[in-house]
């Protein structure tokens, strides 16, 4: 135990923080939109230095498939990380994965800046897509789990504006270094993403991690001290914090009956949460948004805008693009992510349509409509498809997949984003005005897919999705919070949708038979053993009658802890270098040197841990 001048640790005893509540969270959020800045500024400068006549004539005047390849070759680089970020993100943490895609951001934008072939750019352009990739999937995750459920779809929208800023700066920037009369006008907007993907990388020593992933690999003094940062002014003995660490706890002890889930396991157990994430990214794409956002100057160029004006068109629609996505900060919550979609794909359908009839029909006003048309379809995406696509696949997923959902999202965002980056500029040359109606189709068919099949998710916290799923293949799962979930009794579990009826198939499935056999039929009885929990509380158990989940299972880290995490000086900066250090130093000696994980201070290894880990890969043999 540990003492102070001989005496019990108090809470007063705990170091206070110096940032907690709503500026906590508003600086963490700043800080997690430069990922979507970063990815938002690569689809915008690379559009507009397109008709750069610097840029073409250094690269030798590139064709309609060496500049689709070059642009599109950053999604190859993005899907490929993507597919990665379930083992990263689980791996190493939502901080630690912003960290190494800011630093694969920063590389592919140095190679870019000193291209002196298409060939070099392209590189440049594919590793950049490495740290895209990442950016771009752990952003939205990062931030659903640290946002409360009452500001998740502020929180996430106002992520998204950070995109649009990003995207509408890199215009501004080309249209500002197009007055530049050599290559610099191309080089410089380049460079600056190298600069901006340093902010970001640098930003990430000081971020608090997701308090989700930090209980789900058991640093539990550090999860708690983050929830009591984020929700109650940094009072590790508030109600408010506490609540929610048993909320999460429960749900992370609960998943680990399920044992480790592949991209499989997660589709098969979770089909219509994947197919709400997945279907929300392809749906984001195939709408047009990159056919505009990566060539609207060639948009303009086609519809009678020249050189410099096209690039200044792409500006202006660019800030009306930027405001558009203020719209959902308050209408996510108040009026719901369901009618953002299904009004947005509706307008952006015609919109669509009056740009391809105006680009078809040559008059005089042509022009200025197709700019109107465009301006009325980027606005309606950004507030709709822009913000609400990536808001609404981390929300639904549950925490014991999370990750590997959001990859699997994320990798359809960018595989059709590649698709589109390719066959667009090819597509323009060919069929012109055409490519416009069959973007305009598909947004018709968004909106009727959100329609009849994705559910309202607003005010919901992210444990209580079970609620509108009953998809959850723990036979324990309550689909109700922690505050509601009271143990008194067989008929309080009953009534909280504790699914102990579950037929005996799907049982064995899920626990192991009675003496080790499988195939031996499942008592529902003994899920519940009232004896075996203090208090008369309910305890979840495993067929041997032995307890698998009890009320202390689920309790807090007591002071002691959280002072000794919040003490031992394993967070500064001075520690992380310190550390690195001694990572190089190990490497060189050829041996593996003293474990200094910068977590260790607050991992618990407790018998409850190792109860639900060794249940979960039982199972999983089974």
């Amino acid at each position: 135990m540990t003492l102070i001048n001989n005496r019990e640790i108090t809470i007063h005893d705990i170091p206070k923080p110096m940032l907690v509540g709503k500026p906590l969270l508003y600086f963490t959020t700043g800080f997690v939109s430069l990922c979507v800045f970063l990815f938002g500024y690569d689809q915008g400068y690379f559009s507009s230095i397109l008709t750069n006549p610097y840029f073409k004539a250094y690269f030798n005047d590139p064709t309609a498939l060496e500049i689709g390849t070059v642009v599109a070759i950053l999604e190859i680089g993005a899907l490929i990380s993507s597919l990665s970020l379930g083992y990263i993100g689980d791996k190493f943490g939502r901080r630690k994965t912003t960290r190494i895609g800011s630093l694969l951001f920063c590389i592919g934008g140095a190679l870019q800046t000193y291209a002196t072939s298409i060939e070099h750019l392209g590189i440049g352009r594919f590793i950049s897509g490495l740290g895209v990739g990442l950016l771009s999937g752990t952003a939205p995750m990062y931030m659903s789990e640290i946002a409360s459920p009452e500001m998740r779809g502020f929180l996430g929208s106002a992520q998204f504006t950070g995109n649009i800023l990003g995207y509408s700066s890199s215009i501004w920037i080309d249209f500002g270094c197009s007055y530049i009369e050599s290559n610099m006008s191309f080089r410089i907007p380049l460079a600056l993403q190298v600069l901006f993907g340093a902010i970001l990388l640098f930003g990430t020593f000081v971020l608090v991690e997701s308090p989700r992933w930090l209980l789900e690999h058991d640093h539990d003094a550090e999860g708690l001290v983050v929830l009591a940062d984020l929700f109650s002014g940094g009072n590790v003995d508030s109600d408010v914090a506490k609540d929610e660490y048993r909320s999460i706890k429960e749900d992370v002890l609960l998943g680990r009956l399920e044992g480790s889930m592949s991209y499989l396991d997660t589709i098969r157990r979770h089909p219509k949460r994947v197919f709400i994430g997945c279907s929300a990214q392809f749906f984001a794409q195939m709408d047009g948004i990159n056919v505009i956002s990566y060539y609207a100057p060639l948009v303009f160029e086609q519809a009678g805008w020249v050189g410099r004006d096209a690039i200044l068109m792409t500006g202006i629609n660019s800030v009306c693009y930027f405001f558009s996505t203020f719209i959902p900060w308050r209408l996510s919550e108040t009026w719901g992510r369901k009618p953002l979609l299904i009004l947005g794909g509706t307008i952006m359908g015609i919109a669509l349509l009056s740009v391809s009839l105006f680009t078809f029909w040559t008059i005089p006003s042509s022009p200025g409509l197709v700019v109107i048309s465009v301006i009325v379809y980027m606005s309606s995406f950004g507030f709709s498809w822009g913000p609400i696509a990536w808001l609404i696949g981390p929300e639904v997923l549950p925490n014991k997949c999370r990750a590997s959902g959001a990859a699997l999202a994320t990798a359809t965002n960018w595989i059709c984003n590649f698709i589109v980056g390719e066959s667009a500029p090819i597509l323009l040359e060919l069929i012109k005005w055409r490519l416009y109606i069959i973007h305009g189709a598909i947004c018709f068919v968004s909106a009727s897919v959100v329609f009849f099949h994705y559910p309202e998710t607003k005010g919901l916290s992210l444990e209580d999705m079970d609620s509108i799923f009953d998809d959850r293949s723990s036979i324990f799962s309550s689909g109700s919070n922690m505050s509601d979930r009271c143990y008194n009794s067989i008929e309080d579990i009953e009534s909280q949708n504790f699914r102990a009826n579950i037929n005996a198939t799907t049982q064995q499935a899920r626990m192991p038979g009675q003496n080790g056999n499988p195939n031996t039929s499942f008592d529902s009885s003994q899920l519940f053993n009232p004896a075996a929990q203090p208090n008369s509380l309910v305890a979840v158990t495993s067929n041997q009658n032995t307890p698998l989940l009890t009320s202390l299972d689920i309790e807090p880290p007591d002071l002691h802890a959280i002072y000794k995490f919040k003490t031992d000086g394993s967070y500064s900066i001075k520690s992380h270098i310190r550390r690195g250090s001694e990572a190089v130093s190990s490497v060189f000696r050829m041996r593996i040197g003293k474990n200094n994980d910068a977590d260790e201070g607050s991992v618990v290894s407790d018998d409850t841990s190792v109860r639900f880990m060794n249940n979960g890969n039982n199972n999983n043999d089974n």
